[in-house]
């Protein structure tokens, strides 16, 4: 592929990414794996490389959720401690798990989100319940996606937002602000596992971080506007057709 097309492609996933991550709380790390890789950045830098970038974005992001005091505090201080060394174990574990496969991994999840936001949207679950054994339920969805966010590389919001939603039970914007503060937490331990590890490409973090950052601003401030009901339904869609394109793909 030309140099040139190649570091445009990179930067136009950035900007894509960028919005969409702002737009539903989410990393977006998830989104930009296929994408990179499609481009031709190898599989397990097109794992790795976004890692870092969605420190400044999800931080950006969240800073637009946070000012309307929508951040769960315990669900965020849970998260964190559970999350974090869980997502150590993940980083180190990719040394032994070849990159095409935790593609393959990322395109299989962000079909099945897809789908599952289409036939199951979360959007109605809009009352925080006391449930005994809610905060076991917390430690284990902290855990499970710290596992997967060292392994796939990734922030972990694709999974924390539905999972807050699903199990948690919090409002969809709580939800939101609440994933991308701890996706921003979650996403250091794995950036500096995997970059000890060589998997980093800091040219490609350069450029997807500078036009993804500032979209994911300007995408939390038009999901702080718009109807989750129809933003989840677009995201849905959206996901499915993705995930189910690179999996054909690769």
């Amino acid at each position: 592929m030309n140099s040139s097309m190649h570091w445009l492609g990179v930067a136009a996933i950035g900007l894509l990414v960028g919005f969409l991550a702002g737009l539903f709380g989410k990393g977006g790390s998830a989104i930009a794996t296929p994408l990179l890789h499609a481009v031709g950045v190898p599989a397990i830098v097109a794992v790795a490389s976004p890692l870092p970038a969605t420190i400044p974005s999800t931080a950006v992001a969240g800073a637009a959720y946070w000012r309307s005091h929508l951040l769960d505090k315990q669900v965020l201080a849970w998260s964190m401690a559970f999350g974090g060394p869980a997502a150590i174990v993940g980083a180190i574990a990719t040394r032994w798990i070849p990159g095409t496969a935790l593609v393959k991994a990322t395109d299989v999840i962000v079909a099945c989100l897809g789908i599952r936001f289409l036939l199951f949207p979360t959007h109605r679950r809009e009352v925080v319940t006391e449930a005994r054994g809610y905060r076991l339920r917390l430690a284990t969805v902290a855990t499970i996606v710290g596992l997967a966010s060292g392994l796939l590389a990734n922030s972990g919001g694709f999974l924390l937002a539905p999972l807050y939603l699903a199990v948690l039970r919090l409002p969809i914007k709580v939800a939101f602000a609440t994933s991308l503060a701890v996706a921003t937490v979650l996403a250091l331990p794995g950036t500096i596992v995997h970059a000890a590890l060589g998997h980093i490409d800091w040219a490609v973090v350069a450029v997807f971080g500078a036009t993804s950052t500032p979209l994911s601003y300007l995408g939390a401030r038009v999901g702080l506007r718009s109807n989750a009901r129809h933003l989840e339904r677009i995201f849905g869609a959206a996901l499915t057709i993705l995930g189910l394109t690179f999996l054909l793909a690769h």
